[in-house]
């Protein structure tokens, strides 16, 4: 898939904000049909939307996760998983308001407004629900809980928010506490594009006490987080873990470090901690993010304290 540093630093985002709770009648459509209307945000719906077009491969993987898959007709092109998402040519990047707007969709689902694509939809009375990408993990928890309410889900995505902190907070607990932090540089792709802790990568790895190395690359944010290393600075570094989010896009791996000059001598690289992370899960902040997690907790369980 595209780079998530196009993605990131080009501010398209993975989508929305939200609410939840509810409570669960003896049928689903029922409770459906009790909880409209519904307003989140600038978006209100009548009733349970029938014809969801999702534009945003973290709101698809969503709402598949919380029980909404059969609703939604078409997911843009870059909605890969789950493998059963009505995946077709629609772009989230490059939206054409026409080919959306033939779907015949009740709500449509976008992570940035390209090509004011929602006041586009507005005007054919196509409601669109757009918010920031998420900053921090709890960020995706409401987004998860919004995308419940508008789409009659409520239990099913407070349910999912539960297991999803549950998991979490046990992984980070289940790795042994270090009396010095390790220090890590997470990359992008391979021209050293990398996330500081300020982004919400930054702070899904904060709690298991890292220094990341590329802070000190985008001390007062100039970069919004997503600044480009040097080889040299990296080296010079030295960080003790290597994560690459750039396996599948860019074929990065820990064969490629390792040939890569000067590299010999970073710790990461002599003592084999080179992670290789999936790009879409290290990408798209979504229910899959403790599978990032669990990737990170493995890596650092393994170095001798």
């Amino acid at each position: 898939m595209r780079r998530l540093v196009t993605a990131a630093i080009a501010v398209t985002a993975l989508l929305l904000t939200g609410c939840g709770g509810g409570a669960e009648d003896e049928g689903k459509p029922a409770a459906s049909s009790a909880a409209f209307p519904v307003t989140v945000g600038s978006v209100t719906l009548a009733e349970r939307p029938a014809r969801i077009v999702s534009l945003a491969p973290t709101a698809t993987e969503m709402l598949f996760a919380i029980g909404a898959g059969p609703q939604v007709v078409a997911v843009d092109d870059q909605s890969t998983y789950p493998a059963e998402a009505p995946r077709t040519d629609l772009s989230g990047f490059k939206p054409n308001v026409e080919a959306i707007a033939a779907r015949n969709p009740d709500l449509v689902v976008v992570s940035d407004d390209l090509e004011k694509v929602v006041d586009q939809l507005g005007k054919l009375k196509i409601p669109v629900l757009l918010a920031p990408a998420a900053k921090v993990i709890d960020d995706s928890y409401r987004q998860i809980d919004q995308l419940g309410a508008l789409t009659g889900h409520r239990d099913e995505s407070a349910a999912l928010v539960q297991r999803m902190r549950t998991e979490i907070d046990k992984i980070v607990k289940e790795v042994p506490p270090r009396k010095d932090p390790l220090s890590y540089y997470y990359e992008i792709d391979q021209t050293f594009y990398s996330a500081t802790s300020k982004t919400f990568i930054g702070s899904l790895l904060a709690p298991f006490g890292l220094t990341n190395v590329a802070d000190a690359a985008d001390p007062d944010g100039s970069k919004n987080g997503y600044p480009q290393l040097s080889p040299e600075a990296l080296v010079a570094a030295d960080p003790d873990l290597i994560f690459l989010a750039d396996t599948k896009c860019c074929g990065q791996s820990a064969a490629t470090v390792k040939q890569r000059k000067g590299w010999s001598q970073i710790t990461a690289v002599r003592q084999d901690r080179i992670v290789a992370l999936d790009d879409d899960v290290a990408s798209r902040w979504g229910p899959r993010v403790v599978d990032l997690v669990r990737a990170v907790a493995d890596a650092v369980a393994k170095v001798p304290a």
